[in-house]
């Protein structure tokens, strides 16, 4: 089988929003060679219905270091939400955008890298609520996605349970934290190469040894 890029990540998690270049360059770079799917991971998928606060105060500290190591930097509408978390409506959620990246992927399978980074942009710089279906009305118009089918989609239970056959691959990849990047060689073989935030330098130096391992075979 031809060599698949898996990119696990989860809409909610900061340090995906800081490695979105990285592996944005990565699936350009590879494109030719091998094909990329985005996998989202529910990172937040509480039994009840949690406010922002119950997290502002980690994040509070967290998005300094990523901006740091990463060269990002998170909006000033996220980050109010985040230094203001009494005035916040906000209640996360990985549901609703893991649906959104299931629907949007039938669209456009090969694109869903560009999407992941559109639907973090939307958070963590433009301080949209994924949980809102409004948050995703502007990438509408940039994908020439009818809204109307769109949001059929969203709110049926077939692309809800995609998402939630991908939480539970998540669960059977092992995969514990985000980002993390996988090399399937095989129908049962696979490389994990990225665990957490991961330089383009190192990534791209480990999926060249897997590539040329696997082309002695």
């Amino acid at each position: 089988m031809q060599p698949l890029l898996i990119y696990c990540y989860d809409a909610y998690c900061g340090w995906c929003y800081g490695f979105s270049p990285i592996i944005k360059k990565i699936a350009d770079n590879y494109e030719a060679i091998m094909h990329t799917d985005v996998l989202s991971g529910g990172m937040i998928l509480p039994e009840k219905s949690t406010h922002i606060s119950a997290s502002a105060t980690y994040i509070i500290n967290a998005y300094k270091n990523v901006e740091e190591l990463t060269g990002v930097k998170f909006g000033e509408d996220y980050l109010w939400h985040i230094k203001n978390p009494e005035e916040s409506d906000w209640h996360p959620n990985s549901e609703k955008p893991a649906i959104a990246m299931c629907v949007f992927k039938e669209f456009y399978p090969k694109r869903s890298v560009e999407f992941a980074n559109d639907l973090q942009n939307a958070l963590h710089n433009e301080g949209r609520d994924l949980t809102d279906d409004e948050a995703y009305r502007h990438l509408l118009e940039k994908y020439s996605i009818q809204a109307e089918t769109f949001y059929d989609k969203l709110k049926s239970d077939e692309y809800k349970e995609m998402a939630y056959y991908e939480f539970a691959l998540m669960k059977q990849l092992q995969v514990t934290g985000y980002p993390c990047v996988l090399i399937q060689t095989a129908d049962t073989k696979f490389h994990l190469v990225a665990s957490g935030y991961t330089d383009y330098k190192t990534l791209k130096g480990r999926i060249d040894e897997v590539l040329s391992v696997g082309a002695l075979r």
